[in-house]
């Protein structure tokens, strides 16, 4: 097993689409795969707004295990682009205005979705992972060894993004999408992107710092 340091946890940041691979009621048994938004939520766990309707809805309901793949090839090129397998379990999560705020801000077209009133979130809890970032750069881990570390709370990460979105004039030409610990994910001209800080940060005022660096190298 040789896996770059935090990479599936950052593939995770990177995709916006996922496939979700649930247990088929009709025919039992089955896999059933559908592709599907995502937003990474605080631990990097996907995220998804279903409709109680869906057919994917009612086979967690029935089954909440299920796989899910992200993957990341810009060019087209799947063999050798970076991909990530997730087994675990999904759970449904309140539509707190933390979370949905969270999730708008990744997909704001979601918003549609929300007013029609039988779309729920839900969560996945993770157990294993696969993750494939090229020759030699593949293997196994456990849900736990995603991130050890201690999420940023919503009310820390709402901090840190309305500090920088009102008192910084760069911050304007951006869209801060989500703060962690590992990077920052950013929209500009429409396009999305991670900005990975060179080591975990544990503090708020290193995370001022790095967030400022960010922004000066994007914003110019």
């Amino acid at each position: 097993m040789n896996i770059p340091a935090h990479a599936p946890l950052h593939l995770l940041h990177t995709a916006a689409v996922g496939t979700l691979a649930t247990h088929a009621r009709q025919p039992q048994g089955f896999p059933y795969p559908s592709v599907l938004p995502f937003a990474p939520d605080p631990r990097h766990r996907p995220t998804i707004l279903v409709s109680q309707l869906a057919e994917h809805t009612h086979n967690l309901h029935a089954d909440p295990r299920a796989g899910f793949l992200a993957v990341d090839a810009p060019d087209g090129d799947v063999q050798s682009g970076q991909r990530v397998t997730l087994l675990g379990t999904f759970e449904p999560v309140d539509s707190t205005p933390e979370v949905v705020d969270r999730y708008l801000r990744y997909h704001p077209d979601a918003e549609r979705y929300l007013v029609l009133g039988d779309f729920t979130f839900w969560v996945m809890r993770l157990e294993r992972l696969r993750y494939i970032g090229g020759f030699g750069a593949m293997g196994w881990l456990d849900g736990a060894e995603l991130d050890p570390l201690a999420p940023l709370g919503f009310d820390e990460e709402n901090a840190l993004i309305e500090h920088f979105t009102k008192h910084s004039a760069r911050a304007a030409k951006l869209q801060l999408l989500g703060v962690d610990r590992y990077g920052v994910d950013l929209k500009q001209d429409g396009a999305r992107t991670r900005f990975i800080f060179d080591d975990a940060i544990h503090d708020t005022e290193t995370l001022h710092t790095a967030l400022e660096d960010c922004i000066q190298r994007h914003a110019n």
